[in-house]
């Protein structure tokens, strides 16, 4: 007799059904069993309203964790800069696989860089984080850019920049690469210049907290596909986003990478970001410390930076808001 299939719940979105195949097939292999993806909508995908109108990260993530508890699916994945900060009571995150490409990327007219761009380009994001460090480098640089809020999917975004109605839009490279559609990037974005969303190109999988045995097979199952240097760099992403939004509504970057002398990973460096949208203001520090070896060490590695940034003024950009 065959064994049951898992049902993994996934949003409906062209992206999203890539990346919840990719981790299908690697369910597989570590449980020997057939993995079915089951397609919901969430409310996240159906309204046109702007993200941070609509509550923000929280959207694409509800429809699927209600089906979780509701035991339609026995497993989500979920692009983890969606999940909200805060550990939600009857789920756990069984895995977070090694990460893709956390950077940002351009895809501009005539195979452009940022740097190259038409003075007055307009350039398309759904992201306040990326509006207020574009909107800062242009200003530092010289350049004369303007911001343009879009929403929809990779084809829609990037259709924006086909048509000719603007010159340049930002995505994230995971997202790209992970349909298939790197080769239309023209300009792979130096995090130096734009700090990622934090947890940006890593994936969450989540599943209910082991109550049966069966639950409690399927998370240790699951946890054989856990990077265990992933999970603690996006933890200190996250410590830090979770503190920031405690005190600061302003976008977030961060970004944690690990120092490697040789083949030897020596430390782990967390940098973060929080500005206004125009890009007049910003806050960006960082801090490096020993890699660390526990879910703590990593969120206390995330706080002590939020600390620090809300005494340099992060907090200060309280309410500043993408109009």
């Amino acid at each position: 007799m065959t064994e049951k299939a898992l049902r993994l719940g996934t949003r409906r979105s062209k992206l999203a059904m890539a990346q919840s195949g990719q981790v299908a097939d690697a369910v597989s292999q570590v449980t020997g069993r057939p993995v079915e993806l089951v397609e919901i909508t969430t409310y996240g995908d159906t309204s046109r309203e702007h993200l941070a109108q609509i509550g923000g990260t929280g959207v694409f993530v509800a429809a699927l964790r209600d089906a979780l508890l509701r035991g339609e699916v026995d497993f989500a994945v979920h692009s983890l800069k969606d999940l909200p900060t805060a550990q939600h009571e009857s789920l756990v995150v069984a895995a977070i696989p090694e990460r893709e490409d956390p950077r940002d990327v351009v895809v501009a007219r005539d195979a452009r860089k940022l740097t190259d761009l038409p003075r007055g380009a307009r350039i398309g994001t759904g992201a306040p984080r990326r509006m207020a460090q574009l909107n800062a480098y242009a200003r530092t640089h010289g350049m004369e850019i303007g911001t343009v809020p879009i929403r929809g999917n990779v084809d829609t975004r990037i259709g924006y920049v086909r048509s000719g109605e603007l010159d340049a839009v930002v995505l994230a490279a995971a997202g790209l690469n992970r349909v298939g559609r790197i080769d239309e990037v023209t300009d792979f974005l130096s995090v130096d210049t734009v700090l990622p969303a934090p947890g940006q190109g890593a994936l969450a999988i989540e599943c209910r907290a082991g109550h049966t045995a069966q639950d409690a097979a399927l998370i240790a199952a699951l946890a054989e596909l856990d990077d265990p240097f992933t999970r603690a760099a996006v933890t200190a992403e996250r410590s830090l986003l979770a503190a920031l939004e405690a005190g600061c509504s302003a976008p977030v970057g961060a970004l944690a990478d690990l120092l490697a002398d040789g083949q030897t990973v020596k430390e782990m460096r967390l940098r973060g970001v929080v500005g206004t949208t125009d890009g007049s203001t910003l806050v960006q520090l960082s801090t490096t410390g020993p890699v660390p070896e526990t879910h703590e060490a990593a969120l206390a590695l995330g706080r002590e930076l939020a600390t620090e940034m809300l005494a340099q003024g992060a907090a200060g950009l309280m309410g500043e808001r993408a109009h």
